[in-house]
C-alpha cells in the first residue's frame, strides 16, 4: 500500500477533466414584424421588453455572452449583413461577428421558453446542431467555419431554400423528442391576436 505522501503525488498527476465552456447566445430579433404590426422585440413583457427577457432567459439558463440580430444599438445589436433573409439571414450576421464556439439560439418572440428547456439541448448536445422535434427553435448550434460557409452559400443561392429548417436539415440535427409541457413553451406571438393571448 503507498504512503500518504506517495498516495497525493498520484493524485496530484491526475488530469483534471476539463468541462466545455458554456453556450453563448443569440437572440434573433431583427425580423420584419409585419404581421404584428410593431416591433415584436419591444413589445412589453412583465416589465421589459421581450428583447430584454429573451437575453435574461439566455444569461440565466447559463449564457456567458449573448448576442442580439438586428439594428438594435442599446443592445449591441448586429443589423443584416444581407437584407430581408429571415432569421437565416441574421443568424448569418451574428455567426461572421462572434468567435467559435456553441451557441443558444432563440427567437425574440418566445417569452414562455425556460431555462430548464435550453440546458436540456445542452445536455444532449453532441456537436453540429441539436434541436426539438417539430421545431427550428430553440436550437444549439456550433457556430464554426463549416456553419458559416453553409450559411453563406444558403444565403448566395437565388433558387435554394433560406430557412433555419433547411440549415438543420443540411447539418444533420439531432432531433429530441418533446416532453409534456414543452408545446407550451415553444408558442411564438406572431400576431396581434396571439400577443394579447400569450400576454393575458
Amino acid at each position: 500500500m503507498p504512503t500518504l505522501p506517495e498516495a497525493t503525488r498520484r493524485m496530484a498527476t491526475v488530469t483534471p477533466i476539463n468541462h466545455p465552456a458554456p453556450p453563448a447566445g443569440i437572440v434573433l430579433a431583427g425580423g420584419l414584424s409585419s404581421r404584428m404590426g410593431r416591433d415584436k422585440a419591444l413589445l412589453p413583457w412583465h416589465g421589459r421588453t421581450l428583447l430584454e427577457h429573451m437575453r435574461g432567459l439566455l444569461r440565466h439558463a447559463g449564457a456567458q455572452r449573448t448576442w442580439v440580430s438586428g439594428a438594435y444599438p442599446a443592445f449591441a445589436g448586429i443589423p443584416d449583413r444581407v437584407a430581408r433573409c429571415g432569421p437565416l439571414g441574421g443568424l448569418y450576421s451574428v455567426a461572421m461577428a462572434m468567435p467559435d464556439g456553441p451557441a443558444w439560439v432563440v427567437a425574440v418572440d418566445m417569452p414562455r421558453l425556460t431555462p430548464t428547456l435550453l440546458r436540456r439541448l445542452h445536455a444532449a448536445h453532441r456537436g453540429g446542431c441539436t434541436a426539438l422535434a417539430g421545431h427550428p427553435l430553440p436550437m444549439l448550434l456550433d457556430i464554426d467555419p463549416p456553419c458559416r460557409t453553409l450559411l453563406a452559400a444558403m444565403l448566395a443561392d437565388p433558387d435554394g431554400p433560406r430557412s433555419l429548417q433547411a440549415l438543420q436539415q443540411r447539418l444533420g440535427a439531432r432531433r429530441l423528442p418533446l416532453a409534456p409541457g414543452d408545446e407550451a413553451c415553444l408558442f411564438n406571438c406572431n400576431t396581434p391576436g396571439q400577443w394579447q393571448e400569450i400576454a393575458s
